[in-house]
């Protein structure tokens, strides 16, 4: 079921009336209805999978009682590596088993010896790799007393596989939705409605924005290899704005659709493309796979203390440990990779921390200086985007001498096509619109969040219907969201 569809649309509404007109004299009522929509939703991708989804709910919530239940450090210790062990064996079952089986494979041909690799005709469980995380980084907490355990199944359960963000996030923390979920929510007029902009906002990110990109991405990356440098720097500015208009997209819709339901779940995205630098990028980009790393493997491998040595180390597991996350391809790797080596001068240097405000706070216009830095961060993001979106390394090898030819200075042109059309003209000039609102609304949540708050009523739903029909109109080339591969 995806948001993007007239079915989730039905479902959502549904849910929404039961959950505020039925559920809503208990706490039990409430999360259990919200449980059930959420397994169902989850049925609708692939119900043979939902057995797993509830076996690692259940490993996660039993594990975390008898961890707080042990006497000793070494009991504690014993059930914490139980779960980690099991969920990350699944996870790397599912993911990763053929990537590594066809990696030894051809590793040992390297070395003269001839393997036939066992592959299984293997389907990724959607979402494995979110509530994976979820459960991992709620024993942690247990094991490190930051929470209470949670014996109530129905509320474990519903932090876990929550249906807005089951599929592709936000990783939620158990010390901040859990809370939410003990107490009998309120339905608040005002959080219903700052819900409705959001998502709103997210459908418009999605449809009018980022699939129209992929049009004309999947045409340069996977077409003609006469295409000139130009049109390939058009390919990879097109790809950088569909990852996230297409992933922030999501995570408003997400985001929005917890509030109708009283409930706030992480900020996933910060406008990153309005950073000055890599370290400022990721601290805007996924911020809630960005932290979980942080917080769940790099500080606890030191972080920044210690020797140059192990500092490095550290820049480089918690950057290959996100690519890898993404997917079982060497691309993903090389991504994370390369955004290491973006990164460690920056740490070496000390200046990783160094623009933790928001740009030109309080001002129109950003400075000289601001701009020269977001157009640097922005373009060594986009050569870093052309190794996740291909297919392999030397195709991302092949793509970057394509740039660099003596026609990188022409006209992009599309053979069969012709030069730069009006619907690509269109394209173009939306989202140059849709970064200027969100740069007027970069202080806030998200982009409209308070941008149109002091317009009369006739002129705010104006805009609201006409962002709507925009939306319908360009609705017709419905793709899949990225981020449900990983």
């Amino acid at each position: 079921m995806l948001f993007n569809s007239i079915g989730f649309i039905v479902f959502l509404s549904i849910v929404f009336v039961l959950h505020w007109f039925i559920a809503n004299k208990s706490l039990k009522g409430q999360n259990l209805l919200l449980l059930v929509a959420s397994y169902f939703f989850y049925s609708c991708w692939n119900y043979k999978f939902l057995f797993l989804l509830i076996f690692s709910t259940f490993l996660d919530y039993y594990t975390g009682i008898k961890i707080s239940e042990s006497e000793n450090i070494r009991n504690k210790k014993l059930w914490l590596s139980l779960s980690i062990t099991v969920n990350v064996a699944f996870l790397a079952f599912f993911k990763y088993y053929n990537f590594f089986a066809v990696s030894f494979a051809e590793a040992a041909s390297d070395f003269g010896f001839h393997t036939d690799p066992w592959v299984l005709n293997i389907i990724l469980p959607v979402g494995i790799s979110f509530y994976t995380f979820h459960g991992i980084s709620y024993v942690i907490d247990m094991y490190n007393n930051r929470i209470k355990p949670e014996k109530n199944f129905i509320n474990y359960s519903l932090f876990v596989s929550f249906f807005p963000l089951l599929v592709a996030g936000p990783i939620e923390r158990a010390t901040h939705l859990l809370p939410q979920l003990q107490r009998k929510r309120e339905f608040d007029y005002l959080q219903a409605v700052e819900g409705l902009k959001q998502m709103l906002w997210g459908f418009f990110k999605k449809i009018v924005i980022a699939d129209q990109c992929s049009i004309y991405v999947n045409m340069i990356f996977t077409g003609s290899t006469n295409l000139s440098g130009s049109t390939y720097v058009l390919g990879a500015i097109f790809f950088a704005v569909q990852i996230y208009c297409d992933f922030s997209g999501y995570s408003d819709i997400a985001l929005g659709t917890a509030k109708l339901f009283g409930i706030s779940l992480l900020r996933n995205f910060a406008f990153p493309y309005f950073s000055r630098d890599i370290a400022e990028f990721w601290r805007r980009w996924h911020i809630s796979l960005s932290s979980w790393f942080r917080d769940y493997v790099y500080i606890p491998l030191g972080g920044n203390r210690g020797s140059l040595w192990k500092k490095i180390r550290n820049i480089f597991i918690i950057f290959l440990l996100s690519g890898f996350w993404h997917g079982a391809n060497w691309t993903f790797i090389a991504w994370g990779a390369l955004n290491a080596v973006y990164f460690l001068p920056l740490m070496l240097l000390k200046k990783n921390r160094t623009n933790l405000d928001i740009v030109a706070k309080g001002k129109i216009l950003p400075s000289a200086k601001d701009v020269l830095n977001m157009a640097l961060t922005f373009g060594i993001t986009c050569f870093a985007w052309i190794v996740f979106r291909s297919q392999s390394l030397e195709e991302a090898l092949a793509y970057f001498k394509k740039i660099f030819s003596s026609s990188i200075f022409s006209i992009p042109y599309f053979p069969g096509i012709g030069s730069l059309t009006l619907t690509m003209i269109t394209t173009i000039i939306i989202t140059i619109l849709f970064f200027i609102i969100e740069w007027l609304g970069r202080e806030q949540q998200f982009a409209i969040a308070s941008i149109n708050i002091n317009w009369s009523r006739p002129l705010r739903w104006s805009a609201y219907f006409a962002t709507v029909i925009i939306i319908l109109i360009y609705s017709n080339n419905q793709q899949p969201f990225i981020y449900f591969q990983f």
